[in-house]
């Protein structure tokens, strides 16, 4: 079986709902970055087998958006391209598809990620039939095909307030963990930490340009009004528009290739995909599905959490992260050191590979070895990866 290597994992900075990145397409953000990872690579672009890539929010973009992000990067029109759909795990899955393929030696070099312009998302109505009489009723996109749960049709947050009752964790758990997350990107914002996973971004208005190149949110970070807001999902609940992630726009791109390639073209590694897994449970319960991959991972390994130097979790709400942590009795020091989603956004179809990136950069600014990231989504699933760096003596 081939050892798959990491050879460029980078990102676009993240933005706001109608933000700093509003004005670019999926399409377009997918293509920039893409671009970036493959001259960091220092591969040939004719050498790629295939593009991956995960996408959640493809209504008006076109046919096969992966496809269209891969041209867009300059790859060449003779490599196929594959658009996955998995929720908020759609990212990450595409980088675990890529790898499958090289480890059954079907694949060399694969480019794999999620981009998401959660801004741009439309609004649909059906006229298919014709409107024969009264208003007609426009559908929220960004609601129905990912921020409400598919079955129940209610909100994810509803989902977020149940798993704070069932695993007794309280408003002033998650408000604390929210500044805490907060703090974390912030510093790691100001300190450079996240210069090497973002690729810069041009960004054209009427009459100005502007380069967008740290995350927007962080820079909105009030501490003292954490506390004061109110519930969104329950007037007697607990989750609240701070202390769950926010509507963002962004992408994640992983350029994953073969042993025999790396070898062969002399190129750098920057870690390796160990294992990866999924899990499932009913779709109320997506929020603690995170524990569940991460389990089945270290299990296949034969390892337990102390044996893991950093864990991602991504962080659709606080209180996801803290529901997971409490499973696996993890030590908050390990979980998110450069903040989460919660503090950075969560472009759907990009987190996946966004915390995948921010993994990987965490880890060789702290020479640490061992990284595990999961990330819950939509239907009571998620998925994980662990990724190791093997340091030359």
């Amino acid at each position: 079986m081939q050892k798959v290597h990491i050879v460029a994992a980078r990102r676009s900075a993240l933005g706001n709902f109608l933000g700093s990145l509003s004005s670019l397409s999926a399409v377009e953000l997918g293509s920039l970055v893409i671009d970036a990872c493959i001259k960091d690579s220092n591969l040939n672009v004719e050498d790629v087998d295939e593009v991956l890539f995960g996408n959640v929010y493809s209504t008006g973009l076109g046919q096969n958006p992966a496809r269209q992000m891969a041209l867009g990067a300059n790859i060449p029109n003779t490599v196929p391209c594959t658009t996955l759909n998995k929720v908020c795990s759609s990212g990450m899955k595409s980088v675990m598809l890529g790898a499958t393929m090289i480890m059954a030696c079907q694949a060399d070099v694969i480019v794999a990620g999620g981009s998401e312009s959660m801004s741009n998302v439309p609004h649909m109505v059906s006229v298919r039939g014709g409107l024969k009489y009264g208003d007609g009723n426009m559908v929220d996109c960004l609601a129905r095909d990912g921020l409400n749960d598919a079955y129940s049709k209610d909100a994810m947050g509803v989902y977020g307030e149940l798993c704070a009752n069932e695993h007794e964790i309280t408003r002033e758990m998650q408000d604390e963990f929210t500044i805490r997350t907060y703090e974390r990107a912030k510093e790691a914002q100001d300190s450079g930490k996240f210069v090497n996973e973002i690729v810069p971004i041009t960004v054209k208005a009427r009459r100005t340009t502007n380069i967008v190149d740290c995350d927007e949110e962080p820079t909105k970070f009030r501490p003292s009004k954490i506390p004061t807001l109110r519930p969104v999902f329950d007037v007697n609940g607990t989750v609240t528009a701070a202390n769950a992630s926010s509507i963002s726009d962004g992408a994640a791109c992983i350029v994953l290739v073969s042993e025999r390639y790396l070898r062969t073209h002399n190129l750098k590694s920057l870690g390796v995909v160990d294992t990866f897994a999924d899990s499932a449970t009913d779709p109320a319960h997506f929020t603690i599905a995170p524990s569940l991959v991460i389990d089945k991972i270290l299990k296949r390994k034969s390892m337990e959490t102390d044996d893991v130097d950093l864990f991602e979790i991504n962080e659709a709400f606080s209180v996801v992260a803290l529901a997971n942590m409490k499973k696996l009795n993890l030590d908050v020091s390990r979980v998110n050191v450069n903040g989460g989603a919660v503090a950075l956004g969560h472009p759907l179809g990009c987190s996946g590979a966004r915390i995948l990136v921010t993994l990987i950069h965490a880890m060789h600014d702290r020479r640490k070895e061992i990284g595990v990231a999961a990330v819950c989504n939509g239907g009571g699933g998620a998925s994980g990866m662990m990724i190791k760096i093997e340091r030359e003596e």
